[in-house]
């Protein structure tokens, strides 16, 4: 059934599509245009207005059939409904078949047939009561007061027609049958008048539009012509009494004195806001109502690509028309010379003031980022800007019909654009920045060069035609630049207001302590502890189930490593992150994640890009017996002979062995800012949360250290600050990694974490993607800068697994931008905001040797 629905609401489409386009090309012609040029535009929006309002009466026969169907419809669906089913059957009519069948297709859900059949039956037989009352009433006029008698031999039209009323309301009174036993007399009056409120708001319509003509005639006469011509439509059973109604209203017009090319005119006028431009709104409902339905079987897909369409086209519109006010306004006697632009200029918006047009033109431009980026509050003051624009072109020498309807799709378009806007706030997107800066740059230089040539004294020599008619209207201009900055920047904040509160709620300790120990962390869970990161928390039922640290960056989160916690819920936890940060215009960023993380997230709509591997080493197979390390055997025995001590400490630590281990950090450093994010720094809260393993030399100082990072599961373990003073020997980390090794396997660990080797063994295969391989030229050449391929030599003689590390980026995100980002936050230096963008071989020396080495 609901195929069969569905070819049936498509066939009636189709023919009205094919009916729409035969009344345009008949109305369409040189005469139209003619005839709209005579008018003027107060008599047109008077037209359109009470066009619309005299097709309301007709929806009480929708309301009146309701009420023999046993389902409630709600009024606002009935009046939607009725206008498709009215508007139609005015231009349609086909003897009310078109009409029955509609109301049908409407009200037919939870009725029978025959309950169906019944109400529109009933309903049907009043359609015409009060164009039966106006036939008495003109019958009236012509033989009783002697008005219009010159239409006194239509007497047979006009009796036919008002007999139809007593008769049929007689039948209905006295017939006993089922079919109106619930026929009641309200109900039959309430008709007949809706009926005659149709009828006669038709006829009203009519003769104003001779009365806005400004015809000379009684236009008490008019009324037996426009009876008996409807009488002659009827009869005719032509849809809409197209050319039967038109031949006896010409005709009639004829006999009062006027023109026939004055009654062409009349006719059109009426047929246009009568009949064409509510069955357009209508042929838009039922579209409306048909897309409802097939997106439905659809799952949503038709709605969802129509908005994005609409989306993309009004962003496409305001950027453009931006634009082209900016040129105007910038460059005037060149674009006003311009065949292209001329042509262009009735598809953009235009203002007589030069200030309005600078203005407008950058409030189009911010507003249209707010469209572009889906935000809510980018709706109200778009249509605001639009609606002033169509009252402004309605008031301008320079408008044109095209510019009204393109400002009426243009609205169209920003009511489909709504269900896409759905972002409480926007975020400011490099992109954006990018291209609405460069507009303003580039318009605010070409402004000033074209002010300064315009002095007769000026070293700069332009021709003419790019000169302003006088340094006044330049200097209007040159102020409304810098208002337009400024309402640039306003649109901007109120854009990106309202930042929700997650985004900057304080370290809460308890809490990420409490996740860890009931689920565990990962290699990089301790990095919260540097509190140099947002955390945001997954909840179930008001428990924390799983965090994420990440750092906000333009429009993206960039979210260090893996997210910690219950695994189970880890799906659940990124799809509402992504849902939260969606919502706020913010796209995440996964940086040193694995591969199994990149997977799932790919799934999810994110590209990815290999940025290097991490080295775990397998405790329990690690021994210094054997070829493999025999350097580092004979590195552990002397410092065995020399008298040097490993020890691992436990915090809290005293303030002397903080002092001792920062005095040691400072020298390593020697004068360099520390880096934060994937990294640590000192930073003693964040050092007192885990053991700090030290070497001692004979004398027993401390001549080097390492904080411990425990994953939190007794699988995996790792150290972050790795640093040693002058009087550390050569080798002085081969002794603590090898230390901790065989520590952390007598406490059950089973790998231990070296950190990530940046860039290894990506874009290696001459298949791989474009961006790695150019990757890999870095790691390949860029020795010269930092020694990649030594950190890997280094590490490999304790690795056992390497295991691959990612980026993952919101597919359509620009790569470059993305990885720009990940720059800003992982190689700013701690506690300073970026105010450049680093190099690439900083960040990968800087940020993503977990060691410090």
């Amino acid at each position: 059934m609901t195929v069969i629905k569905l070819i049936f609401v498509f066939s009636v489409l189709i023919f009205v599509v094919r009916q729409l386009a035969k009344i345009i090309r008949e109305v369409n012609g040189q005469q139209f245009q003619n005839v709209l040029a005579s008018q003027s535009k107060g008599s047109l929006l008077i037209m359109l207005v009470l066009g619309f309002v005299s097709i309301m009466p007709m929806l009480i026969y929708d309301f009146s059939i309701v009420k023999f169907l046993p389902t409630k419809f709600a009024p606002g669906y009935v009046v939607r409904s009725g206008w498709v089913v009215n508007t139609f059957t005015n231009l349609l009519g086909f003897g009310g078949l078109l009409g029955a069948s509609l109301r049908a297709h409407f009200y037919g859900k939870g009725a029978t047939k025959k309950q169906i059949l019944y109400a529109i039956s009933k309903v049907a037989l009043f359609l015409i009561s009060g164009l039966s009352l106006l036939c008495l009433v003109s019958l009236i006029m012509i033989f009783g007061f002697r008005i219009g008698t010159v239409f006194a031999h239509y007497w047979i039209w006009l009796v036919g027609g008002a007999a139809y009323f007593p008769t049929m309301f007689i039948f209905t009174r006295m017939n006993n049958s089922s079919f109106f036993k619930d026929l009641t007399l309200k109900q039959e009056l309430t008709m007949t008048l809706g009926s005659f409120m149709e009828w006669g708001s038709a006829l009203g319509f009519f003769i104003l539009i001779g009365y806005l003509m400004h015809l000379p005639i009684d236009f008490a006469l008019v009324i037996p012509i426009f009876v008996v011509a409807n009488v002659a439509g009827v009869v005719s059973m032509i849809p809409g009494g197209l050319g039967s109604f038109d031949i006896f209203v010409i005709i009639g017009l004829g006999f009062i004195g006027v023109a026939r090319s004055d009654a062409l005119v009349w006719i059109l006028l009426y047929r246009l806001f009568y009949y064409l431009l509510p069955f357009i709104v209508g042929t838009g409902l039922f579209a409306h109502d048909t897309g409802h339905k097939l997106n439905e079987f659809l799952d949503e897909l038709p709605r969802i690509i129509i908005q994005r369409i609409a989306q993309v086209f009004l962003t496409g519109f305001m950027y453009f028309s931006g634009v082209m006010m900016l040129l105007f306004a910038t460059v005037p006697n060149v674009v006003i010379m311009n065949r292209l632009y001329i042509r262009l200029v009735p598809y953009s918006i235009f203002f007589v003031s030069h200030l309005m047009n600078i203005i407008v033109a950058f409030l189009l431009i911010g507003l249209g980022s707010g469209i572009w980026a889906r935000t809510k509050r980018a709706f109200w003051p778009t249509v605001a800007v639009v609606i002033l624009s169509i009252v402004n072109t309605w008031f301008n020498e320079a408008f044109t019909w095209r510019m009204i309807m393109l400002f009426v799709i243009i609205l169209i378009t920003l009511w489909l654009s709504r269900g896409v806007l759905y972002r409480d706030r926007m975020a400011n997107s490099w992109g954006a920045l990018i291209i609405n800066g460069s507009i303003f740059i580039i318009t605010f230089t070409v402004y000033t060069l074209v002010g300064i040539a315009a002095n007769r004294h000026s070293p700069l020599h332009f021709d003419a035609a790019y000169l302003f008619p006088s340094e006044a209207i330049w200097l209007v201009g040159f102020i409304g630049l810098l208002i337009a900055m400024l309402v640039l920047f306003v649109t901007n904040i109120y854009l990106t207001a309202n930042r929700p509160a997650w985004l900057t709620q304080p370290f809460d300790a308890e809490r990420v302590k409490a996740v860890i120990d009931q689920f565990g962390g990962n290699e990089d869970s301790h990095l919260a502890f540097l509190r140099d990161k947002q955390i945001y928390f997954y909840q179930e039922g008001g428990v924390d189930q799983v965090f994420f640290m990440y750092k906000p960056i333009a429009d993206k989160l960039i979210i260090m490593g893996e997210p910690v916690g219950n695994s189970e819920k880890i799906g659940a936890a990124i799809e509402d992150f992504m849902k939260t940060a969606d919502k706020q215009g913010l796209k995440p960023l996964f940086y040193e994640i694995d591969q199994d993380l990149t997977m799932q997230l790919h799934e999810s709509g994110f590209d990815f890009i290999k940025t290097g591997e991490d080295g775990l080493v397998d405790l329990n197979q690690f021994t210094l017996s054997g070829k493999r390390h025999r350097g580092e055997r004979a590195l552990m025995h002397k410092f065995d002979r020399e008298g040097f001590k490993f020890e691992v400490i436990e915090p809290p630590f005293s303030q002397a062995f903080m002092k001792t281990i920062k005095n040691i950090s400072n020298e390593w450093l020697g004068g360099k800012v520390e880096k934060g994010f994937s990294l640590g720094f000192f930073d003693d809260y964040y050092l007192n949360q885990a053991p700090i393993a030290v070497m001692k030399n004979s004398d027993d100082e401390i001549v080097a250290f390492a904080n411990i990072m425990p994953d939190g599961n007794q699988v995996t373990t790792s150290i972050d600050l790795m640093r040693s003073s002058s009087k550390a020997p050569s080798g002085i980390m081969d002794g603590i990694l090898i230390n901790l090794y065989e520590e952390s396997a007598k406490k059950g660990f089973k790998y231990f974490d070296l950190g990530m080797s940046p860039l290894s063994n990506v874009g290696t295969s001459r298949f791989s993607f474009t961006q790695e391989r150019i990757v890999h030229l870095i790691y390949q050449y860029g020795y010269r800068f930092y020694s990649f391929e030594g950190l890997r030599s280094y590490k490999e003689k304790y690795v056992d697994k390497w295991e691959s590390k990612y980026i993952a980026y919101y597919r359509g995100s620009s790569l470059v931008f993305s990885v720009l980002q990940v720059l800003l936050i992982v190689n700013r230096p701690r506690n300073q905001t970026p105010t450049r963008i680093p190099k690439l071989l900083d960040f990968i020396s800087g940020a993503e040797n977990k060691l410090n080495i």
